[in-house]
This record gives structure tokens, C-alpha cells and sequence, in this order.
């Protein structure tokens, strides 16, 4: 495979597992160096040693909690300190939580929002502070900022509202040679997925053919991340295997 990144760093969020994981692994396979971020210390360990399998020249893991601010500013002053550059910025922590609408407080949605709006905010912003020569930021929404189901309404506002932070990183960017676009993935064979509610209990139907496996969506993912998509600026590119035309 080509190295569309070497001597190219990137750090990935939500890289323990899934999407995130699969997305360093793949950039990694491309000559990446990689900075890992995450919650869990444990998970970080084992996606640092499955993305060196993968190639990546070096890696860091770095727990942080992306919805603080404070957080986030110091494990980019980490990856700063051990690799002297940012290139990429894959926003892809997440969180989702199930109830029906009347039952969500002010609270559900304030951390909802703060890992899936915030945090990518927070990223983004130190990406405009600390991309020297313009650099690539890829947000991971949902098909659900678009069309969504019952019970996931913080969720779903969340990632609509990351459309549009995309879409401003995108002019604000523009001079800086930094490209901001998302990737909006339907069903993905995640742990998400197995525990949305109407999953578990049929109501929501995924045929064969519209389950995609996180390395699909990487594997968009470093594309607009790698300089083939250099004119590709703040798009919202749906990668769901078809599923939204049926619905």
C-alpha cells in the first residue's frame, strides 16, 4: 500500500476500538506516525501494539478525556513534544445513550455534547493553532445527524451540529491549508451498534449488505485525510452502503 502519510503525524481519538482503531491501524499501514487518544489505558496499550503490527513507525497513546478543554490542550502539548508536528486530526470519540426523549435531563445532554460536539471542537481548535503548513481534519458524524430512530435525540443533535462545525472549520480553514470534512457512517459492526435498543430487539432491521465493518470506514477516512482528497473541502460524505436510500 502506498505510504500517503509517511513522515506524516496523526492523532485519532476514540482509538481503543472500532472505528478509531481501525482508522489508526489504516493510517498507520500508510506510514503514519500516531498519537492515540482515549479513556481507557488498557485498550490504548493494546491498539498501540496492534497499530505498530500495522506499520505505524512510532506511537504514543494518550488517555484524555475530550470533553474537557483543559484535557485536550495538554495531550496536544504531548504529542507535540514527542513528534514536533500535527498533520492529521481524526475526531472520532463518541457517545450514545438510549431513552426516550422525555426522559433525558439537562445533564444527559451536556455530556452527550461534550464528547461529540466539544471535544471535536477543542481538537479542531488546537489543529488551527498548531498545523504548521495545513494539515487535514476528519470528523466522524453519523447517518443519524441526517436521519435518525427513536431514543438517541442528544446523539442525533449532536452530530448534526457537527455538520456544521465542519463546515466552519472548513472556511475558516481554507487559508490555512487545513481541510475539515466528515464522514457520516451508517451501521458499523461496533459495540454502539449491539447496544442500540431497537437493534436488540429487531425493530430496527440491518440487511446483510448495509453492515459495514469499521476498516470501511477508514478506509474513507484516510482518503480525506491523505493529499488525493487535497480539493475535498468541507464535505459531509454518507458511507452507510446504501442504507439511507432505503429507509
Amino acid at each position: 500500500m502506498a505510504a500517503r502519510f509517511e513522515g506524516k503525524v496523526a492523532l485519532v481519538t476514540g482509538a481503543g476500538s472500532g472505528i478509531g482503531l481501525a482508522t489508526a491501524k489504516r493510517l498507520a499501514s500508510e506510514g503514519a506516525r500516531l498519537a492515540l487518544v482515549g479513556l481507557d489505558a488498557g485498550h490504548l496499550a493494546a491498539a498501540r501494539d496492534q497499530v505498530m503490527q500495522a506499520g505505524a513507525p512510532e506511537a504514543l497513546d494518550v488517555v484524555c478525556d475530550v470533553s474537557q478543554e483543559a484535557k485536550v490542550m495538554a495531550c496536544v502539548d504531548q504529542v507535540m513534544q514527542r513528534f514536533g508536528r500535527l498533520d492529521v486530526v481524526v475526531n472520532n470519540a463518541g457517545l450514545m445513550s438510549f431513552k426516550p426523549l422525555e426522559q433525558f435531563t439537562g445533564e444527559d445532554w451536556l455530556r452527550i455534547l461534550g464528547v461529540d460536539l466539544l471535544g471535536a471542537f477543542y481538537f479542531t481548535k488546537q489543529a488551527f493553532l498548531r498545523m504548521r503548513g495545513g494539515g487535514a481534519i476528519v470528523n466522524v458524524a453519523s447517518v443519524h445527524a441526517v436521519r435518525t430512530t427513536p431514543q438517541v435525540a442528544p446523539y442525533a443533535a449532536a452530530k448534526a451540529a457537527l455538520l456544521s462545525l465542519t463546515r466552519s472549520a472548513a472556511l475558516e480553514g481554507r487559508g490555512r491549508g487545513i481541510r475539515s470534512n466528515a464522514v457520516l457512517p451508517g451501521a458499523v459492526e461496533t459495540k454502539m451498534l449491539r447496544d442500540n435498543p431497537e437493534v436488540k430487539a429487531g425493530v430496527e432491521h440491518i440487511e446483510p449488505k448495509e453492515l459495514l465493518q469499521p476498516a470501511d470506514i477508514a478506509a474513507t477516512i484516510a482518503w480525506l485525510a491523505s493529499d488525493d482528497a487535497s480539493h475535498v473541502q468541507g464535505v459531509s460524505l454518507v458511507v452507510d452502503g446504501g442504507r439511507l436510500n432505503e429507509l
